[in-house]
């Protein structure tokens, strides 16, 4: 069985992607202007943008609380793969947006016969919008939306973690990742979506702190970090 391609959650993820582009698409026109008229590359771009959301990351994503910030249906349907591979029970999501990643990973949830997804999400608006897409979804069931903090919200995950989505202010990966770390399983995934943060990038691939980590070729310039743990 696969929850991806019946009703509703195949419409509502088309529908969900569609808005998403519009929505986001004259942010992201924006962005790489200015990025093309400044010659700066993409990655010194994002450790400046890391640089400021450590002075103060609340409003640098509050800036960003109409925009779905979203993954691309490939890499949702890699979410689902992963999920179901690992044969995950447990996962926890750090940036839940409008909760287009969310439905991926619920619903490889639903098809490993059952579980729970915990999120963390800082925008109110975001949070009942995405809390709206999973019910629209019928996965209600199987995901908590947790709202405010991550440093907060994630600090007791109820059990052991089988999957990782870190996918917030690029400044909280590592701290998050070290917060739920002691839940991680051996074999436990992570994946850093947009894992531009150096931090966080040079912990996971230096095999002293007990990971493997290889950069995915899934949407290639995004950065997108994909480790296990192994220790």
């Amino acid at each position: 069985m696969n929850t991806l391609n019946i009703q509703p959650v195949a419409d509502l993820l088309a529908k969900l992607h569609q808005e998403a582009e519009v929505t986001d698409a004259p942010f992201i026109e924006e962005m790489m202007t200015r990025l093309q008229a400044s010659g700066d590359t993409l990655e010194h771009a994002a450790a400046e943008l890391v640089a400021q959301e450590r002075d103060d990351y609340r409003h640098a994503y509050r800036e960003h609380a109409d925009h779905f910030l979203s993954i691309t249906p490939q890499y949702g349907r890699f979410l689902y793969a992963i999920a179901r591979a690992c044969r995950a029970a447990r996962i926890v999501e750090f940036g839940t947006s409008m909760g287009i990643s969310t439905i991926y990973l619920a619903a490889a949830l639903r098809d490993n016969g059952g579980g729970q997804l915990i999120g963390s999400e800082l925008e109110p608006a975001k949070v009942a919008r995405a809390r709206g897409h999973i019910q629209a979804a019928g996965l209600s069931d199987l995901v908590e939306i947790r709202e405010g903090e991550a440093l907060e919200t994630l600090q007791d995950v109820g059990g052991t973690v089988d999957l990782a989505l870190i996918d917030g202010a690029w400044s909280l990966y590592l701290p998050v990742l070290k917060l739920i770390e002691p839940r991680l399983r051996p074999g436990a995934v992570v994946l850093g979506e947009n894992g531009f943060a150096a931090d966080y990038r040079d912990y996971v691939r230096d095999p002293s702190n007990g990971y493997v980590a290889h950069t995915l070729p899934i949407d290639e310039g995004r950065g997108n970090e994909f480790a296990v743990r192994v220790g």
